[in-house]
């Protein structure tokens, strides 16, 4: 039962003032100011979104387990490094101002901010899932989750996640795709998580607070990066119109199956790490 009349916990207004400070400064400043004020500021975003989840459902993922919380963070930078890597061969985005820094300053600085991302996605999916609406969700329709049917996604998967390192130029989009595709039937013959379990059944609830979870960061991630510096751009063949700040409007597409790639990676390497709130069951 979600009850509004819990009191405001104390990390909802630390993470208050760490925006409520970062912000203004990330983007009036001179100099390399994102380089320190990027992390605070999501951290801040981190909490307060917490603060509400705790607030609404009475428990969130800090209060089920501190430990967990932090190790999640740290969860976070590698994963996103992987789509570091992969974007050395699609080269989708770049970070201006990087020649400022020496290049361990860079990754090292690059690792702290990334620590955020896996965080933020999965606690604004916990936000979303508090409200009732998301109920109507749960009977929907049902995607048959038969052992052909992951034999033909690893196989897709695969093959996207080969063509898009051949011929990225072209076949880019399926970065935010073929991993999926490779780690949800990888989740299922070693019998760990996965959300075709949840749409197997037509509860679609997972996927879509996951969906809107990123889609909820993006806004904030391209929002607080557009007056940042140092700051990313982006180099989208056949999608560089209709920018909404550095993101072009078909780009925020790719934060839907992103969001996916994010649970599926957690289930993958990390299967007993914080799970979300009653895994949507």
């Amino acid at each position: 039962m979600i009850r509004l009349n819990r009191p405001w916990p104390a990390r909802g207004w630390v993470g208050l003032l760490l925006i409520a400070v970062c912000w203004p400064l990330n983007w009036m400043l001179h100099g390399l100011r994102t380089s320190v004020l990027f992390f605070p500021l999501w951290l801040g975003y981190i909490f307060v979104v917490d603060a509400f989840v705790w607030r609404r459902a009475g428990n969130s993922l800090w209060s089920r387990s501190r430990k967990r919380f932090v190790l999640l963070f740290c969860f976070s930078a590698p994963v996103w490094w992987l789509f570091e890597l992969i974007n050395l061969r699609t080269a989708n985005w770049q970070y201006l101002g990087r020649e400022l820094f020496s290049p361990v300053e860079f990754n090292l600085l690059c690792t702290i901010s990334f620590s955020t991302v896996v965080p933020a996605v999965f606690e604004t999916a916990e936000l979303i899932q508090s409200f009732h609406w998301t109920q109507k969700f749960r009977s929907g329709p049902r995607v048959p989750a038969t052992p052909g049917v992951f034999a033909v996604l690893f196989v897709f998967g695969l093959g996207m996640l080969t063509t898009l390192l051949a011929w990225p130029k072209l076949f880019y989009p399926f970065t935010w795709i073929s991993l999926v595709l490779i780690c949800e039937p990888i989740n299922y013959w070693r019998r760990q998580p996965h959300f075709l379990q949840n749409l197997r059944d037509g509860d679609w609830r997972i996927v879509v607070c996951l969906a809107l979870g990123a889609l909820i960061c993006g806004f904030f991630w391209e929002l607080w990066n557009y007056y940042s510096f140092p700051k990313w751009i982006y180099h989208i063949p056949g999608a560089e119109f209709l920018r909404i700040f550095e993101m072009p409007l078909l780009g925020y597409g790719g934060y839907i199956p992103f969001a996916l790639e994010l649970y599926a990676l957690k289930n993958l390497l990390w299967p007993n790490g914080p799970r979300l709130e009653q895994e949507f069951r």
